[in-house]
């Protein structure tokens, strides 16, 4: 079968979209403010914590975003998994 050009459109259009919806942009829109990703190494250190343990977190749900082979991470999306996945007290210090 030899495809039509109605078809090959039909790929192409669907490939774009599927593009920028996985696409990250380097800042994100969050509540009329911009906030702009992190590091590995900034959120380590906002947060006192090895990147290991960085790395354990992750593993466990911890968000993260991927971008051109890197993982970032914004700041109140970590804030909130805190608050909800680790105990209180440990945390009193994270602002």
């Amino acid at each position: 079968m030899i495809p039509t050009e109605a078809d090959i459109k039909k790929w192409v259009k669907e490939a774009v979209k599927e593009s920028l919806e996985t696409a990250k942009p380097k800042e994100v829109l969050v509540t009329n403010v911009q906030e702009t990703f992190l590091s590995r190494k900034e959120i380590g250190v906002k947060l006192g914590i090895s990147l290991v343990t960085l790395t354990e977190w992750v593993k466990q749900g911890l968000p993260s975003h991927k971008q051109q082979g890197r993982v970032y991470f914004l700041y109140s999306e970590v804030l909130e998994y805190i608050s909800k996945k680790r105990p209180k007290k440990q945390f009193d210090w994270v602002t």
